[in-house]
């Protein structure tokens, strides 16, 4: 702790005054970060430094799991931050990122991990999708490592899909104003996976290749062409 501590001293005396322009401008303007990400709240993976962000660029909220709840009138941390960074902050990008050897997924393929922290097992049902899907659509022979990894990306796709129920992030999409990416860092490879969402699978990230995107920005409206042209 006393090592963290200096750190502080570290960013008083050497960070804030080479980068002092930059915080007196995001005092004084206020912030317009570029994206939304959610991310697990393990200590392994850090969203501001994966994307080499400045202070500014990202509204990050991790939590165990990289959880999304569907939307309900229950107020919670997770929702309310995504309606936030949709409304007052119009952000145009929301990130879903997991990541390899993720406690919380490790917890969906061995129940027993659960039986201590029922707080946990509480919160992770909002992944028990992902936990089904791999359990009765993937090979039964696959190693723990694979079940894992399996859960892990399934649990993104989840997520993402409780993020349309969200009214703002609905109305957003539906606009064409908000785009979905869901995002697998493998820790021990320094690598990063993208979710096409055309194929429905997940690919590496790869300079001067177009970035694979769940859902990319396009008006979605059901209503045919005369009732759009009507409202608008």
């Amino acid at each position: 702790m006393n090592e963290l501590i200096g750190r502080v001293f570290s960013f008083e005396s050497h960070v804030f005054p080479n980068q002092s322009a930059l915080y007196n401008r995001l005092a004084s303007d206020g912030q317009s970060p570029k994206a939304l990400m959610i991310s697990c709240a393990d200590s392994r993976v850090v969203p501001e430094h994966i994307m080499q962000a400045d202070p500014g660029d990202l509204f990050v909220c991790r939590n165990a799991g990289n959880i999304v709840p569907p939307f309900a009138t229950q107020n919670g941390g997770v929702s309310s931050t995504v309606e936030f960074a949709v409304v007052a902050l119009g952000v145009r990008d929301i990130i879903v990122c997991g990541h390899s050897d993720c406690g919380a997924m490790k917890a969906l393929v061995h129940d027993e991990l659960l039986s201590p922290m029922p707080n946990v097992a509480a919160w992770l049902r909002h992944s028990h999708a992902a936990q089904q899907v791999t359990r009765d659509s993937y090979p039964a022979d696959l190693s723990d490592a694979e079940k894992i990894r399996a859960v892990t990306l399934e649990n993104i796709v989840v997520q993402l899909s409780h993020l349309r129920t969200h009214p703002s992030v609905a109305s957003g999409i539906a606009r064409g104003e908000i785009a979905l990416h869901g995002w697998f860092v493998d820790i021990h490879a320094g690598q990063i996976l993208g979710l096409d969402g055309e194929t429905g699978r997940f690919v590496a990230l790869r300079e001067g290749v177009s970035l694979p995107v769940a859902l990319p920005h396009a008006r979605r409206l059901a209503a045919e062409a005369p009732y759009v042209q009507a409202a608008e």
